[in-house]
Order: C-alpha cells, then structure tokens, then sequence
C-alpha cells in the first residue's frame, strides 16, 4: 500500500488553501453557535435536543476547535474526527426533511445534504491526517 505524500509546492499551497476554506467555514459556524446560541437553542430544543443551550455551545465549541485545527493543520486526527463526529450526530437530528412539512422539505434537506458534503471532506482531512501537512503549524502531526 503506498502512503500519499504531500509535497510543499503547487499541490501543497492547493492542500493548504483547500484546508483553510474548509476550517475557516467550520470555524465560522462553531463561532456562530456562541454568538447565537439562544436562538439555536430553540431551535434545537424544537428538534428534540435535550439540554439544548449546552448542546449548541459543546457542539460549537467542537466546530471552533475542529475548523481552526484543520486550518491550521494542528491535531489533524483530532481536529476532523471532532468535524466528523459533530456532523454524523447534528445531520439527521437537525435536518430531517423526511419529518418536517412539505414547505420545510427542500430547506432543510438542502442543509442536510450540505453537510453530507462537509462530511466527505471531514473525512477526507481524517484520513490525511496520518501524513506530514506541508506548511501546519506542526502540533499533533
């Protein structure tokens, strides 16, 4: 089995800035879960979250940490499992547009299947992150 390598160079400055895209958005998300946190916690106490208010500040917390991690290629396995992990339990709780009505179907699977997508690359950076990432910060590699 050959192991991937991922050189300094055109294809470590694409990695690099494909990187920072995805953790700056994650990073984003995780921060807006601090600074809208009461009404994500309705919302989220609308879905059936127990401990709603804390669930959206840990899982925001998770997204903060997981997107600056990835961006900045500190704790990589870290980093994306928290990405991941996030993702695999909010994405059928949150967006279950097979339970919602018929005027709330497309939003909300159009939100599912966005994070379907950021779970792919959660995925991706998780398998990836047994590799030296060319210009990381250098913690957890």
């Amino acid at each position: 089995m050959t192991v991937l390598q991922i050189e300094a160079g055109s294809t470590g400055i694409a990695f690099l800035a494909g990187r920072v895209l995805f953790g700056a958005v994650l990073a984003f998300m995780g921060l807006n879960h601090f600074m809208n946190a009461e009404g994500m916690a309705g919302y989220a106490e609308a879905k059936g979250v127990p401990a709603a208010r804390f669930s959206v500040v840990f899982s925001g917390g998770m997204l903060l940490f997981g997107g600056l991690g990835i961006a900045l290629g500190a704790f990589p396995a870290l980093a994306a499992g928290a990405v991941a992990l996030f993702l695999v339990v909010s994405t059928p709780a949150m967006h279950d547009f097979w339970a919602v009505p018929e005027d709330q179907q497309q939003a909300e699977m159009t939100n599912f299947l966005k994070n379907v997508a950021l779970l792919g690359g959660a995925l991706v950076f998780l398998a990836l992150s047994g590799t030296a990432w060319p210009y990381a910060v250098g913690l957890g590699v």
